[in-house]
């Protein structure tokens, strides 16, 4: 395996989805997680907040490295099991391992 066949995920989600995000990514195929706490800065909109919807601005940034042969596998439970495909869901996306500088 050289430095091509890997790739370096990122994954944005609600903090709450932390666990089961990491226990899916993991039976994909994705090794060595690190995992980072933020907020979101998306400013609380009056009318959901009237209809009791409010948005979750805890976010879980997970970072882990994965093949690229199973990248799209992972993309896909990240689409089908946690509707990553629907606005403000998550974002996740890959970076070539030989294209990360330091």
């Amino acid at each position: 395996m050289t430095c091509g066949d890997i790739v370096f995920m990122v994954i944005i989600g609600g903090r709450k989805l932390k666990e089961s995000l990491i226990t899916a990514l993991g039976e994909a195929g994705a090794k060595v997680f690190n995992v980072v706490y933020g907020r979101g800065f998306v400013k609380r909109n009056n009318f959901l907040t009237a209809f009791g919807m409010v948005e979750e601005n805890d976010k879980v940034v997970i970072m882990c490295i994965i093949k690229r042969a199973d990248c799209d596998g992972a993309f896909d439970v990240l689409n089908q099991k946690f509707r990553f495909d629907k606005p403000d869901t998550g974002i996740a996306f890959c970076v070539p391992i030989d294209a990360l500088k330091f």
